[in-house]
């Protein structure tokens, strides 16, 4: 049976008619999300939301590393229930320190996952347009292995910048 199959298969694939009736392309969705044009913007506009958050984070840290330096450096000199006091309030520091972190990589996340579909968006109606246009049986986002003549990706980022693709 499998001989029968492969007799009849081999030939519609070997045939240069038949690889010549389809047009197939590739795009690097990586570079897309890395290197387009609205994937620039939405990381600057992460960055400029998120840029606060993270400065206070960066002090907080600073005051929570200082106060541990001076906890360890005056612990043997302090009466026991300023030691107690102050390991409190580092531990207290440190818990809200934790969970402002935490909270900050949440939203972080939330957005760049928000910004990243809506470039993956853009990216996909560029690609349809090009599709349509320059008339692609398929056209695959990421693969193992794509051969340079068939990928258009710099003709989607062309798209996502404005300007006309190159054919």
């Amino acid at each position: 049976m499998l001989a029968v199959v492969a007799a009849f298969a081999l030939p519609l694939i070997a045939s240069p008619t038949a690889r010549a009736e389809g047009k197939i392309g590739f795009v690097n969705t990586e570079r897309i999300m890395r290197d387009s044009v609205p994937a620039q913007r939405a990381q600057k506009r992460i960055e400029s939301e998120f840029m606060k958050r993270d400065q206070d984070l960066s002090r907080m840290a600073e005051q929570l590393r200082r106060l541990q330096e001076d906890l360890e450096k005056n612990a043997m000199t302090m009466p026991e229930s300023q030691r107690r006091a102050r390991e409190r309030e580092l531990t207290e520091l440190d818990r809200d320190f934790q969970r402002r972190r935490r909270e900050f990589q949440e939203d972080l996340n939330q957005r760049r996952n928000e910004e990243l579909a809506h470039v993956l968006e853009q990216a996909n109606r560029a690609i349809r347009q090009i599709a349509e246009q320059e008339k692609y049986d398929i056209i695959f986002q990421d693969a193992v292995y794509a051969n340079p003549r068939v990928d258009i990706t710099d003709k989607v980022l062309k798209a996502l910048e404005g300007k006309p693709a190159a054919r």
